[in-house]
């Protein structure tokens, strides 16, 4: 795997640059990430990140709508977009040679999305969102399950609390006025950043940002700034714990037993103690959820955990047990939390610990494998600690923490009383 050695520059405006030149590469990755998620939506607003990620594709002062995509296209790339809870993300892959094609079309909407904005493009899009959301998650099995915990990790008024995919309701309330607003004060220079990997010199590529996105202005809310937004949430588990635990009834293949357990932030310590406690729940190994409750035991047909890592409040340990029909949630759930003891009570074998460690190893390599997985990396580690060379050290940071550490963190950080519970039983079948 490369040493990514990346090049940052700030302009004056407040963008970050992060260059990675990389001559084996005969293309060049575009990241543009900005950091503004649905952690940073208005109240009564939910989904109005994921809505822009749509919006942004609509047109701009010299793009007329769904050209951004169509001279990607043209140019023999790509382009892709994704909307998190603290960050939207425009990704594009382009021969070298149209690299400068990428970043005038990503400043032309940058610096003059609003002027192209129209009702007729809000509500064509707000219908797009809408029926994203119910072909995954309201039309589907279990599918808002995972919405459910997240709101039941956080207390009302908690700006995590809110999944991207946002309410229905705040979707159609969204008005022309709103959008504008939310652009204004977020998708600026100085709440983003440019990463581009691939065959390229930094000189070069700090150059053409500085032609293309220098002239437009900053919010004034960007790291560093007098008005600079709030990086910090406080965490907010459920004060009642009658209101971490909820039971579902629906007509759903079989019963279900999820949880969301509350962890320290990403790269804070014992957050990656923790993913490794994870993944030796959730892998295929030996010992795990898995081999407990499919192989042996046979109560579940799937069971898996992973870690879903936010910087600017608690992390969530994602845990996901599925069952076939007439399999009681009881035993399912006794059988999670024994193999949660086992690994807090010395389950954590060295042989066991290096499995987990293979992958994290092996999902950190193929992530960064592909230049455009290279880009968002460089781009996710500069904005959530200012330093995007810290891709080239976040391995052995994982790496190196220990069985009993990782022990530990399943004792602790595992433990019943830090999680929210959701449970499905299918709904029986009533009349002829």
């Amino acid at each position: 795997m490369p040493v990514l050695s990346p090049v940052r520059h700030t302009l004056s405006n407040g963008l970050r640059v992060v260059v990675s030149q990389d001559p084996t590469v005969p293309v060049a990755a575009v990241c543009l990430w900005y950091e503004v998620g649905s952690c940073d939506e208005p109240r009564g607003r939910t989904g109005l990140a994921h809505l822009f990620e749509h919006l942004m594709f609509q047109g701009s002062t010299h793009v007329p709508a769904g050209e951004h995509t169509a001279a990607v296209e043209d140019a023999g790339g790509h382009t892709n977009a994704a909307t998190g809870f603290e960050r939207t993300v425009f990704h594009s892959l382009v021969p070298v040679g149209q690299l400068e094609l990428v970043l005038w079309l990503e400043a032309d909407r940058m610096g003059g999305l609003p002027d192209a904005l129209t009702a007729e493009s809000l509500a064509t899009q707000r219908d797009v969102v809408l029926n994203e959301r119910r072909e995954r998650f309201d039309n589907v099995p279990y599918g808002t399950g995972w919405e459910q915990l997240v709101a039941m990790s956080f207390p009302a008024g908690h700006p995590f609390r809110a999944m991207p995919a946002g309410s229905p309701e705040d979707l159609r309330a969204v008005t022309l006025d709103d959008c504008r607003a939310f652009f204004g004060r977020h998708y600026t220079p100085d709440r983003a950043i440019l990463s581009v990997v691939g065959d390229v010199s930094p000189e070069a590529v700090v150059e053409l940002a500085e032609r293309h996105f220098g002239h437009i202005p900053p919010s004034g809310t960007g790291p560093g700034a007098v008005g600079a937004l709030t990086r910090t949430v406080a965490p907010g588990a459920p004060a009642d714990p009658a209101e971490a635990r909820r039971h579902v009834v629906e007509p759903v293949p079989g019963p279900a037993f999820m949880a969301a357990y509350q962890l320290p932030a990403y790269g804070e310590p014992g957050c990656a103690a923790a993913d490794l406690a994870l993944t030796l729940l959730g892998g295929m190994s030996s010992r795990g959820l898995h081999d407990r409750l499919v192989r042996r035991d046979q109560l579940a047909h799937t069971a898996r955990a992973s870690l879903m890592p936010l910087r600017r409040a608690p992390s969530l340990g994602q845990l996901n047990v599925r069952a076939p029909a007439g399999t009681a949630l009881a035993d399912m759930e006794r059988a999670v939390d024994g193999e949660i003891e086992r690994l807090a009570d010395g389950g954590v074998t060295d042989d066991a610990l290096e499995g987990a460690r293979a992958q994290i190893r092996r999902d950190w390599h193929d992530r960064l494998a592909h230049p455009a997985g290279r880009a968002d990396e460089l781009c996710a580690q500069e904005a959530y600690f200012g330093d995007a060379a810290r891709c080239d050290r976040h391995l052995a940071g994982v790496l190196d923490i220990g069985a009993a550490e990782v022990g530990a963190a399943a004792a602790e950080l595992l433990a019943p009383a830090r999680r929210a519970v959701l449970t499905y039983e299918p709904a029986r079948e009533t009349g002829p």
